[in-house]
């Protein structure tokens, strides 16, 4: 999969999993990749990585949260040809508490990463992702934007809105020279996602897996975001859900035990 000539491409939450992944494939495609997110040293790990095996990278420190360094680093950008495509991929899971003992901070720091950290990147590289005449903007969702379970309820209303914003984004632009695209991934196994939601608690995050054989992988979702956003830009891939085979909805997964 190619891209024709060299697209700038900015990930967020670059820093492992999906989205470092994405950032490989989208360079590997022939973009240009902005990896970013909070953790300075994974990221420029990774663009040291993507730039020695011969391909095109530059990190930037993040915290999509923070509005007014969101809109330092659009501002930065600017030094750049275009900016074409941005994945919003920062976001994350805390707790698997019932509504009746949640931890409200739990929901609001899930709300405030995957739904308004989406916001403010949106907002602030939208003029130039319009302005470079063929824009994408990929949201990475979740098939918790689609169905609750037990244990999930704030996670999945930080996903359930953050579809909303994709859905309602995609409504207000038709007509301008940006694509609104929707990856909502289901269950996806990486190296902290599951132990970052429990805390550490790696026997916890272990048993999400358990008797899955073959649970999604981040390249597997990453090539599902390159694929995407490498259609011809007439092509808008507007939802697009993506899980294991063993996996038929959020509550029923085919599971091997001995």
């Amino acid at each position: 999969m190619t891209v024709a000539g060299k697209p700038t491409a900015v990930v967020t939450g670059a820093s492992s999993g999906i989205g470092a992944a994405t950032a490989r494939q989208l360079a590997a495609a022939g973009c240009h990749v902005v990896v970013t997110a909070r953790r300075k040293d994974r990221i420029e790990a990774l663009a040291a990585e993507i730039n020695a095996a011969g391909h095109s990278a530059t990190a930037h420190v993040l915290d999509v949260t923070d509005r007014a360094a969101v809109d330092a680093f659009a501002a930065e950008l600017g030094s750049l040809p275009s900016v074409d495509v941005l994945v919003a991929n920062a976001g994350g899971a805390l707790g698997a508490d019932p509504v009746a003992s949640g931890d409200p901070d739990d929901w609001r720091q899930m709300f405030e990463t995957n739904v308004i950290g989406t916001l403010h990147t949106t907002q602030a590289l939208l003029p130039a992702l319009t302005a470079s005449g063929n824009g994408t903007v990929v949201i990475l969702s979740s098939t918790a934007g689609f169905a609750t379970y037990e244990g999930g309820g704030g996670y999945v209303a930080a996903k359930h809105a953050e579809h909303v914003l994709a859905e309602t984004l995609r409504l207000e632009i038709v007509g301008t020279p940006v694509r609104v695209i929707e990856v909502a991934p289901g269950m996806v196994k990486t190296e902290e996602f599951a132990s970052t939601r429990f805390r550490g608690d790696t026997e916890r995050a272990e048993k999400v897996y358990e008797g899955v054989a073959e649970p999604l992988s981040a390249e597997d979702v990453a090539d599902t975001i390159t694929w995407a956003v490498t259609r011809p830009h007439h092509v808008n891939i507007d939802l697009l859900v993506v899980r294991p085979r063993a996996q038929a909805s959020n509550t029923k997964v085919h599971r091997e035990l001995g």
